[in-house]
C-alpha cells in the first residue's frame, strides 16, 4: 500500500510538473503567470523527488535514485538562480553543487558496473553523468566569478529549469513507450530539447548585450 500511495503521488506530481512547465514556457517571463507556474512546478518536482527516493529504495533501483537526485538539483538550482538577485552563492548553493558533482561521479561509477554486466543503460548514465558534471561546474563557475546577474542569472535559471523539464518528459516517455535499445528513450528528450536551450541562451545573451544588465 505504501508503494502504491507513493507511486500515485509521484504520477500526479509528474502530470502537474509537465502542465506547469508548459505554462511557464509560453507565458511572459517574469510575469505573474510565469512566476506562479514556476513555483507550482518547483513544488511538484520536489514531490517527485521526495517520492522517488523511497520508491528507488523499495525497488532497489540505483538508477532511479541517481536520476532523482540529478533531476531535483536541476530544478532547485534553477529556482535558486531565479530567487538569488545578489548573485552571491550561499552555503546551500555550494552544498547542492557538491551533491550534483558527486552524483555525476556516482553515475559514471554505476555506468561502469552496468557496462561490465552487459546492461545497455550504461549509455544513459554516462550521458547523464556528463550533463550533471557540466551543469554543476558551470553553476560553480558563475557563482565563483560573482557575476550571476542580469542576463547571466536568467540564462542559468533557464538552463537548469529546462533541463529539469527534460527529466520530467524523459520519465513520462520511458514509462509509456518501449524503445529498442532501452537507453534511446532515456536520452531522446535530451537530444531533442537541448538545441532549444542553446538557442534560448543565445537569444538571452544577445538581448543582454543590447540593454543594461538588471538584477
Amino acid at each position: 500500500m505504501l508503494n502504491a500511495a507513493l507511486l500515485a503521488i509521484h504520477i500526479v506530481s509528474g502530470s502537474v510538473a509537465l502542465l506547469t512547465a508548459a505554462i511557464a514556457l509560453i507565458t511572459q517571463k517574469g510575469g505573474v503567470r510565469h512566476v506562479w507556474a514556476g513555483r507550482v512546478y518547483a513544488a511538484a518536482m520536489t514531490l517527485i523527488f521526495l517520492t522517488s527516493i523511497p520508491l528507488a529504495i523499495l525497488g532497489s533501483s540505483i538508477l532511479l535514485l541517481l536520476v532523482a537526485i540529478f533531476s531535483f538539483y536541476l530544478v532547485f538550482a534553477g529556482w535558486r538562480f531565479a530567487r538569488n538577485y545578489t548573485g552571491k552563492a550561499q552555503p546551500v548553493d555550494w552544498t547542492a553543487i557538491t551533491a550534483m558533482t558527486l552524483t555525476a561521479l556516482g553515475m559514471w561509477g554505476y555506468a561502469a558496473v552496468l557496462a561490465r554486466s552487459g546492461d545497455s543503460q550504461w549509455v544513459t548514465l554516462t550521458l547523464f553523468g556528463l550533463i550533471a558534471l557540466g551543469l554543476s561546474l558551470a553553476d560553480a563557475r558563475f557563482y565563483h566569478a560573482g557575476n550571476v546577474r542580469g542576463a547571466t542569472r536568467i540564462s542559468r535559471h533557464l538552463t537548469n529549469m529546462m533541463a529539469g523539464t527534460i527529466a520530467t518528459v524523459t520519465a513520462v516517455l520511458v514509462v509509456n513507450v518501449d524503445t529498442n535499445p532501452v537507453w534511446l528513450g532515456w536520452i531522446l528528450p535530451t537530444l531533442l530539447i537541448t538545441p532549444l536551450i542553446v538557442w534560448w541562451n543565445f537569444r538571452i545573451a544577445r538581448q543582454g548585450k543590447n540593454r543594461p544588465a538588471r538584477n
